[in-house]
């Protein structure tokens, strides 16, 4: 399976002049005029990613290719039931493309059905619904943002990985993501490491995860605990303020996402690392891929992905490790967050520590 870099996939735009928009094959889109709706449905407002940087990417390249097409932008709070009645009225005010991430991987397969029976496209963003006929799945190698973090933290443990145990901390169950990322990091970490104990964390919320954390320490109040395995920076952050409120040291801990908080942290030396995902291609690419199938093409993907509903043409781009060593030359670089947001008050000081002007 081909990986596309974030220039590969930046250098995959379409030539395009205007927004006159043509019917297209049988089974593809229906006819629409310039004034066509492309209905936006993001999951969940824990992770600040989908409102701060995937909707207004997404909008800003789909205006540039049609500037008289509607992103039709809802956001469903971590409720699968409630993302099923965001796609039914966007479907219903005539949304031409959905393009999803699910709340729910296999509920979301209701939404596909609804779509379907429209003849209605589906994209497939960021997470992966299962069981449904999607149109495109554009995403990260989400195993390999695991295996990054297992490679991380046994690099950051070093010798001392057999000194004591480690807190094992997953994404949400209902989040096929989140299964690639445990699937990535047990590759990475089993029989290298010792577990005390491993959880996966509902709904993402660091909330659920500083209270397990908290649990798991007082349950077990002899384990010297040395690392943290934790699916995204959400939940780092929950071990992270669960383990500093015990009296714990700091310990190498993962993360993902590339939050301006958990960067923060790990200037702070409180986080090992987190997994940039760039965003910006990702949803470019997805409003470049909503385009086309307003227009009734279907552009060849240069991978395929098993959603068990059958091979689904998908785009995926590589993620990124990031350590205080690079994040002037990753996130800031690209401009993903900026100097005088990271390095505010208390961190100016790590920033010049780490080369961050």
């Amino acid at each position: 399976m081909r990986l596309l870099t974030t220039t590969a996939v930046l250098a995959i735009s379409l030539a395009v002049s205007g927004c006159g928009l043509a019917g297209g094959e049988a089974g593809s889109a229906p006819a629409a005029g310039p004034a066509a709706r492309v209905a936006l449905l993001l999951p969940e407002l824990t992770a600040s990613r989908y409102e701060a940087t995937d909707q207004p990417y997404f909008a800003q390249r789909l205006k540039e290719l049609c500037p008289g097409c509607t992103v039709d932008y809802r956001n469903a709070a971590q409720d699968a039931g409630k993302q099923l009645e965001q796609a039914q009225e966007a479907l219903d005010q005539g949304a031409k493309v959905l393009v999803l991430t699910p709340v729910d991987s296999v509920a979301a397969a209701k939404i596909v059905t609804l779509a379907k029976d429209r003849k209605v496209p589906v994209i497939s963003y960021d997470r992966l619904v299962l069981n449904a006929p999607v149109d495109y799945y554009i995403s990260f190698d989400n195993a390999k943002v695991g295996d990054l973090q297992a490679e991380a933290l046994l690099a950051a443990l070093g010798p001392k990985a057999g000194s004591g145990d480690i807190l094992w901390i997953n994404g949400s169950p209902t989040d096929n993501n989140a299964t690639l990322f445990k699937q990535g990091a047990h590759a990475g970490l089993d029989g290298k490491v010792k577990v005390a104990a491993e959880y996966d964390t509902i709904d993402w919320d660091p909330e659920n995860a500083r209270a397990w954390t908290e649990e798991t320490l007082s349950e077990n109040p002899n384990r010297k605990i040395i690392g943290v395995y934790a699916a995204n920076d959400g939940t780092a952050g929950g071990a992270i303020a669960a383990m500093r409120a015990a009296g714990l040291p700091n310990v190498p801990v993962t993360g993902q996402d590339a939050e301006t908080t958990a960067l923060q942290r790990i200037l702070a030396g409180e986080q090992h690392m987190t997994v940039y995902k760039a965003v910006r291609p990702e949803a470019e690419k997805a409003a470049e891929l909503a385009f086309d199938l307003l227009r009734g093409e279907r552009p060849q993907a240069p991978a395929t992905v098993d959603n068990k509903s059958g091979k689904i043409p998908s785009f995926l781009l590589d993620p990124v490790a990031v350590t205080r060593d690079n994040i002037a030359g990753t996130v800031i670089k690209d401009g993903f967050v900026t100097p005088s947001s990271l390095c505010a008050g208390a961190y100016a000081e790590a920033c010049e520590t780490a080369g961050i002007a």
